[in-house]
């Protein structure tokens, strides 16, 4: 992928992770169809070539919610076509985690598109909500059901019902965000948690995002194809290896400094 093929969102692809950043800073990053279109470009590379996924916005701002001045404009059959909720969905299907590193406004769709991430960190000044009823319209990008998953169905209400929008530490309260990090280190805080994931098996990574949001009913006969799957990586064999040979090492190396304090005593 090419910055050079974007014009609504910026793209910095590396070995092991994509960082997007909404860019359409005139209007706070609010998301419009071409940003939508982009958004599918990537994503279609991602499920060809899965990668960690972080997403932020430019000049302080996550998104500000749908443009809505073609938000105005669309009727019935724009919103049957699901133009945001599908791409919402896409992203969240990724096949490897998504990160929503969040600055200043969170709002509308931008909210939901952060709803539809797998990890959500913020800085102090993160304001998130979904105010879409005050429009005279509803959240129906995802917040209608997403939320009430992630904060419960008391706070959810508030957010979606009476139009409440959340600071930072009201946000990491109730897990909505799970971090908060000064905004010039926000994207280094991004990049922490996805070395972290970097430094697990990829596949067992991907299995375990598709198990862990498989419905209930899935479960436990999907847990144990999943791992009968996992059990024949490569990747199994050697990560576990190499977990016996540092557990054995360390113990001849206790052993050994034990016949050292040994020695050392005796002599005294």
């Amino acid at each position: 992928m090419s910055t050079l093929d974007f014009t609504a969102i910026l793209v910095e692809e590396r070995d092991d992770r994509v960082v997007v950043l909404l860019n359409r800073p005139e209007v706070r990053n609010a998301i419009d169809q071409q940003m939508v279109d982009e958004l599918h470009v990537v994503c279609r590379a991602l499920e060809q070539n899965p990668k960690v996924l972080i997403i932020a916005g430019v000049e302080g701002v996550f998104a500000s919610g749908a443009d809505i001045a073609q938000l105005r404009e669309r009727r019935r059959d724009d919103a049957l076509e699901g133009i945001n909720s599908t791409i919402f969905v896409r992203i969240a299907k990724l096949p490897m985690p998504v990160i929503a590193a969040l600055d200043g406004y969170c709002l509308g769709g931008g909210a939901e598109l952060a709803y539809a991430a797998d990890f959500r960190i913020g800085t102090p000044s993160v304001r998130i909500g979904n105010p879409e009823t005050g429009l005279g319209i509803l959240a129906a990008a995802g917040a209608s059901w997403r939320l009430k998953e992630l904060v419960g169905e008391p706070v959810a209400k508030e957010i979606l019902l009476a139009g409440r929008v959340l600071r930072a530490e009201e946000a990491l309260r109730v897990n909505l965000i799970t971090e908060i990090h000064e905004a010039p280190v926000l994207m280094d805080g991004a990049h922490q948690l996805a070395d972290r994931i970097a430094r697990q098996d990829p596949l067992a990574v991907r299995i375990t995002k598709s198990v862990f949001h498989a419905p209930a009913e899935a479960h436990p006969l999907i847990d144990q194809l999943a791992q009968g799957i996992l059990f024949e990586s490569q990747a199994k064999f050697d990560r576990m290896q190499a977990f016996l040979d540092k557990k054995a090492s360390g113990k001849k190396a206790s052993g050994q400094n034990s016949d050292k304090v040994s020695t050392d005593r005796t002599t005294l």
